[in-house]
């Protein structure tokens, strides 16, 4: 039986001068490398048979090079690759969770909310890779102006507890005078549950006694996303 050394691969300093995703991104600059030259520079060296780029192919390859797809694997999805240990899989998830994290930064400077996209601009980056429903809650000022943005409740696949008394104390902490709703369905579905619709219905009547309008409730799933508000929901 042949027994391969994974970790002792084809190293990038081995390659000849025009293959080396490194030095051509210093001399030529990033943007003209590929996506898997992007991802060999994180992983270093594939396998004594293929190179660090034939590895990142292979590796796009099974999301049909689709990095938002690419960003939902997990450590232990990137580990089933030959090649892939544990320290190259966490290097690839943290880059690309870098990555999500710019987005996110560039979108909440959009501070005043003017329409559901909006605030689904803000609320996307955070959700839209996400493996498992997450709760989110965006508080608001009078002229509608971000006043922060909370994760409420982490659940599984197929739902999270979204607690009234955590969601208005915290809106009450920020002063917020509305609120906007958000949670993802990993499953890519946006249509609403009738949990979600009895949610929406129960939070937007305590937002009454406190004076905090419920604004929006979004579900966001695949790039795409419900609004409520926008298909007179509220």
């Amino acid at each position: 039986m042949e027994l391969h050394n994974y970790t002792s691969g084809l190293s990038i300093k081995s390659w000849a001068e025009d293959d080396k995703p490194r030095e051509k991104l210093q001399n030529k600059g990033r943007h003209v490398l590929s996506d898997a030259e992007l991802i060999a520079i994180l992983i270093g060296s594939g396998t004594r048979k293929i190179s660090a780029v034939e590895l990142s192919k292979n590796i796009l390859s099974s999301t049909s090079n689709d990095l938002h797809a690419l960003g939902k694997l997990s450590v232990e999805d990137l580990m089933k690759f030959k090649g892939i240990g544990e320290a190259k899989a966490i290097t690839i998830v943290a880059a690309l969770e870098l990555g999500r994290r710019r987005k996110a930064a560039e979108r909440e400077e959009r501070i005043i909310i003017r329409s559901s996209n909006d605030a689904y601009q803000i609320f996307s980056p955070k959700m839209i890779d996400l493996p498992h429903e997450e709760f989110w809650i965006m508080s608001l000022n009078r002229a509608n102006k971000v006043m922060g943005l909370h994760n409420i409740s982490r659940g599984g696949v197929s739902g999270t507890i979204a607690d009234s008394k955590i969601i208005y104390k915290t809106a009450l902490n920020d002063l917020a005078s509305s609120i906007i709703l958000c949670h993802n369905h990993p499953s890519g579905n946006i249509r609403p549950s009738e949990s979600d619709l009895q949610l929406t219905k129960k939070l937007k009547q305590a937002g009454k006694v406190l004076d905090i309008s419920v604004l929006d409730h979004l579900i966001i799933g695949d790039e795409r996303y419900y609004s409520f508000a926008d298909e007179g929901m509220l």
